[in-house]
C-alpha cells in the first residue's frame, strides 16, 4: 500500500510557527546537530518545498534569492538551502519531490540556480541536471573579492536562462556563516 504524501510550496511568510518548528527539527536531525543558527537564517526568506505524510514533515528544501557575479553580470540566483529528508523515509522519492518543486521556482523566477552540495549528495544533484562549477569560486566580501577555494568542487549550478562559462569565475554575495 502506498502512503499518501502532500508536497507544498510556500514562502516563509506563509508558514506557521508549527511548520517552522517542524522544519528546524527536521534539519537539526538530518544534519546531525550541525545545522547552525546562520544555516537556519540562510534557509528563511524564500520559497519552501515541504513534504508531509499526514501531520509529519518528512522532507524540506528552500530556494532563496541571492546575487552571483559571473561574466560581468549580476545574476538573480535561486539558491537552494536546507534540503533534507527524514532518515527513515530516504530513498522513496521525497528528495526528488522537494527538488522538483524548487527547480520549478528556479526556472520560472531566476537567471540561475545554485547550491553547495553537502557530502555524499553531489550525485543526486548531478542526476537532476545540476552542473558542478568547474571554475574558481569567490565571495564579494566587505574587503573585496576573495577566493573560496574550499568551496571549489562542491558548488553546483542549474542554468535557467543565463549564459555561463562553467570554467569562469563565479562570485557569491557576502553573508554571515558559510558564504556558499
Amino acid at each position: 500500500m502506498t502512503r499518501m504524501t502532500d508536497v507544498r510550496a510556500a514562502h516563509t511568510a506563509e508558514l506557521g510557527d508549527g511548520e517552522l518548528k517542524a522544519i528546524r527539527t527536521l534539519l537539526d536531525a538530518a544534519f546531525d546537530g550541525d545545522f547552525s543558527e546562520t544555516d537556519w537564517d540562510h534557509t528563511l526568506g524564500g520559497v519552501h518545498a515541504t513534504v508531509w505524510d499526514g501531520d509529519e514533515l518528512i522532507g524540506h528544501g528552500a530556494v532563496v534569492q541571492r546575487r552571483l557575479l559571473h561574466g560581468g553580470r549580476a545574476l538573480r540566483t535561486g539558491y537552494v538551502e536546507g534540503v533534507a529528508v527524514r532518515a527513515d523515509r530516504r530513498g522513496q522519492g521525497h528528495g526528488t519531490a522537494v527538488m522538483t518543486a524548487l527547480e520549478r521556482v528556479v526556472r520560472r523566477a531566476y537567471d540561475l540556480g545554485a547550491l553547495s552540495a553537502a557530502g555524499g549528495t553531489a550525485g543526486f544533484y548531478a542526476a537532476r541536471g545540476w552542473q558542478r562549477w568547474q571554475g574558481p569560486t569567490c565571495v564579494l566580501a566587505p574587503s573585496g573579492i576573495e577566493r573560496t577555494e574550499e568551496d571549489d568542487g562542491s558548488t553546483y549550478v542549474l542554468p535557467a536562462g543565463a549564459r555561463l562559462d562553467p570554467k569562469g569565475v563565479l562570485v557569491c554575495d557576502w553573508r554571515d556563516g558559510d558564504v556558499w
